[in-house]
């Protein structure tokens, strides 16, 4: 079994930064790509950043220049630094990871999710 557990969420002023976390544990044998997603109310989930094992990013163009992922391969875990945070970042903010479970199957996986709010 494979948890993703987030956190670094939270409430924040236009302007201001947050660092969102993610670990994965559990039956891992190797991760491949690991991202961060987001959801605003009434919204479709959509893609914020993306990072392979070898370092490689892509990021929406709504974020380029103010978030930076990163990840620490021997934590497997991912990081979301986000600066410069304007009132639409708000959302729900998951964590993704494209693996090998030890028993040699390759899933996709979420976190549960940790709310962002930028608001004055």
């Amino acid at each position: 079994q494979v948890q993703l557990v987030e956190s670094g969420g939270g409430l924040v002023q236009p302007g201001e930064s947050l660092r969102l976390s993610c670990a994965a544990s559990g039956s891992i044998f190797s991760i491949y790509a690991m991202g961060w997603y987001r959801q605003a109310p009434g919204k479709q989930r959509e893609l914020v950043a993306t990072i392979t094992s070898g370092g490689s990013t892509n990021y929406a163009d709504s974020v380029k220049g103010r978030f930076t992922i990163s990840r620490d391969n021997a934590k497997n875990t991912v990081y979301l630094q986000m600066n410069s945070l304007k009132s639409e970042d708000t959302a729900v903010y998951y964590c993704n990871a494209d693996l090998m479970s030890r028993r040699f199957t390759r899933n996709d996986y979420w976190g549960q999710g940790t709310q962002v709010t930028v608001s004055s």
